[in-house]
């Protein structure tokens, strides 16, 4: 048959290339050491920042959810399957950053994927005097969301104000979108948020802020991107997932009211979608507590303490010819460049017990394969030390 034939050639050039993507089949839930596989290994490569996704008090809410509320919800938001712990949760997540904007107002999805569609489609989609301004290292669903809304689509250089400033200048549209990761997932750097907002408050644009990587993490009360910056406008349109550091699933979208109101009646991906269980909106109303409280800001000072800790002389990484990207964050990218010397580099972690992430085009630009180092508040100094004495001594013996 030509067309598995067609399909077939396509699935080995990628091989090839070193670009085949597999699966493992992980037994255990999600923490530091799992069992993948029938395995038992160290892992470096979970987006669950604060170690909460296998919480006690997390596992007793989700069960106490389904007890209450069932499996399921049965249909969309707004037809009959918007229940009580999802307004519960909308109300909470609008008290939780919004000192931040004016006017909040939340809006629960099932995914940070659908609620990144949501935002730019909703916002701009049918408008022919609509323009997006996207960061050039943006998430795949902010770009996606961009192609969505069949609108006019700028790219600016990662991290380019100078070049933004430009465009925003010779942009006539009346409806200006600059869409922005705050944490960015491949290099684990901040984005000029206070910057950024300076730019959209003087050219009226929207700044839609992805905080994906920065909910529950940054900020005193791990409020988020917009805590640490301690930033507050009307300009804001904020999205938060709630899969990462708040160890559950879904995300939301904060900003003024008339904003949220917008994309309720607008947001494609958000009216034609079943709604999350709402198990898992009661869930997460005991994780933003946990984020909010004592145990949350410990867990936040470790992981400070790990990310710190790669840059110790006995403990950290020491390489030479692979580069660690310059990161703040949990994220911490090995830029090896070569696609199948970052999967031999993988390969060879995983032989002595510890998964690490490898990242190769499309996820990032040609030429700059890389291991995706994770850090987590559940690993310990051990760990990382460990983790750090495997990559250095196989930079070495690569060398």
């Amino acid at each position: 048959m030509k067309l598995l034939a067609q399909l077939s050639h396509q699935l080995q050039a990628l091989d090839e290339r070193s670009l085949i993507r597999r699966r493992r089949t992980v037994d255990t839930p999600c923490g530091p050491r799992v069992t993948v596989d029938g395995r038992e290994l160290l892992a470096f490569c979970s987006n669950d920042y604060l170690g909460l996704a296998n919480h006690p008090l997390l596992v007793e809410a989700l069960r106490e959810g389904a007890a209450r509320y069932g499996a399921g919800s049965g249909a969309s938001h707004l037809i009959s399957g918007h229940a009580r712990p999802h307004a519960l949760l909308e109300d909470r997540l609008a008290d939780f950053v919004g000192a931040h904007l004016e006017q909040p107002r939340a809006l629960t999805f099932c995914t940070g994927y659908m609620a990144n569609l949501a935002i730019i489609s909703g916002l701009t989609a049918g408008d022919r005097d609509a323009e997006i301004f996207s960061e050039s290292l943006n998430h795949a669903s902010l770009i996606d969301g961009a192609r969505l809304s069949r609108t006019r689509v700028q790219v600016y250089p990662h991290a380019d104000l100078a070049a933004l400033e430009a465009m925003l200048k010779a942009s006539n549209a009346a409806t200006r979108l600059v869409v922005t990761d705050s944490v960015f997932s491949m290099d684990g750097d901040l984005a000029p948020l206070p910057e950024l907002l300076a730019l959209c408050e003087q050219h009226n644009a929207w700044l839609v802020v992805d905080d994906a990587h920065g909910f529950g993490t940054l900020g005193a009360r791990g409020h988020g991107a917009l805590e640490h910056f301690d930033l507050r406008s009307p300009y804001l349109v904020y999205m938060g997932t709630l899969g990462k550091a708040a160890g559950i699933g879904g995300a939301f979208v904060a900003a003024h009211q008339t904003v949220i109101e917008t994309l309720v009646q607008k947001a494609r991906p958000y009216i034609f979608t079943t709604a999350a269980p709402p198990a898992m909106a009661h869930a997460l109303l005991a994780s933003l507590d946990l984020i909010e409280g004592a145990e949350g800001a410990q867990r936040r000072a470790h992981l400070q303490a790990l990310v710190a800790q790669l840059d110790d002389a006995r403990t950290g990484l020491q390489l030479q010819r692979w580069q660690r990207l310059p990161s703040a964050t949990a994220i911490q990218p090995i830029l090896i460049g070569d696609n199948a010397e970052t999967m031999r580099a993988g390969a060879a972690l995983y032989e002595q017990g510890l998964w690490v992430g490898t990242i190769r085009p499309p996820t990032v630009a040609p030429g700059t394969a890389r291991l995706r180092v994770t850090l987590c508040a559940g690993h310990s100094t051990t760990e990382v030390a460990q983790l750090s004495a495997a990559i250095n001594a196989l930079e070495k013996e690569w060398t």
